[in-house]
């Protein structure tokens, strides 16, 4: 279970920032944001910080979750 909150992060930053630079472009209307180049550029800024959030929540799972490793085996054991 570890490393389950820097993907959930990674992932909510992914999608809000893929938003805030649709609406900063101006293809989404409606909103205070719509249109502002300020948001063209906060958006991928936290797009890309997503992005690490979520490399790093899968490298936490990967090393938390090993898997079953080579099985040694000795001179006295057969193999299988």
């Amino acid at each position: 279970m570890r490393g389950w909150f820097p993907l959930a992060v990674g992932l909510l930053g992914v999608v809000v920032g893929a938003l805030w630079t649709v609406q900063g472009l101006g293809y989404l209307d409606g909103s205070a944001m719509s249109g502002e180049r300020l948001w063209v550029v906060v958006g991928p800024v936290v797009g890309v910080a997503g992005l690490v959030m979520l490399v790093v929540g899968l490298r936490l799972r990967r090393r938390a979750d090993p898997g079953p490793g080579p099985r040694h085996v000795t001179e006295d054991e057969p193999p299988g």
